[in-house]
């Protein structure tokens, strides 16, 4: 039965070695543990809002990030829209220059023309001219081969120039 109830004796040194480890422990052991337990306490609370300030910036960035391909995106198609516009601006500008080129060679083409006609005009009057009076001077020198002929194309002529002054 000794192991059921203790002597006295035994009984007092173990109440006093465990008061003496108890305030052993009250002095240096329980302040160091909860410090540590604190200390614990602090990291885990500064990381949790080191990570929640983490997850505030990383949403931050996604946001910043979505509006910044939102934006490149507006900007993509505000820079095709004027690449379009200027475009087709070039491309009416060269219509018109174009134009513009084929009227003046078209004018000058006309102009051309024109001069090409003035001059076969006068070249097919010098020629006809010519042509006339050549056949005029063989008639003229078949008709007055004799002075009698010649005095009668005389007559002629002053009877038509005096009727033509009667005219007048």
């Amino acid at each position: 039965m000794d192991l059921l109830m203790p002597s006295t004796g035994l009984l007092f040194w173990m109440t006093l070695v465990f008061l003496i480890v108890l305030l052993i422990l009250w002095k240096w052991g329980f302040p160091a543990v909860t410090k540590m337990v604190r200390d614990r306490k602090e990291y885990i609370d500064e990381s949790l809002r080191k990570a929640h300030e983490a997850s505030e910036k990383l949403e931050n960035i996604q946001k910043e990030g979505e509006s910044i391909l939102q934006e490149a995106r507006e900007k993509q198609a505000s820079i095709l829209k004027e690449a379009t516009d200027t475009r087709e601006v070039i491309v009416a500008k060269a219509q018109d220059k174009a134009k513009a080129e084929a009227d003046r060679i078209i004018a000058e083409a006309k102009a051309e023309i024109e001069m090409e006609k003035q001059n076969a005009i006068r070249e097919i009057r010098s020629q006809v001219a010519d042509l006339s009076v050549k056949i005029a001077e063989k008639i003229v020198r078949e008709k007055l081969s004799t002075n009698d002929k010649q005095m009668e194309l005389i007559d002629k002529l002053l009877d038509e120039v005096q009727t033509e002054n009667k005219a007048k």
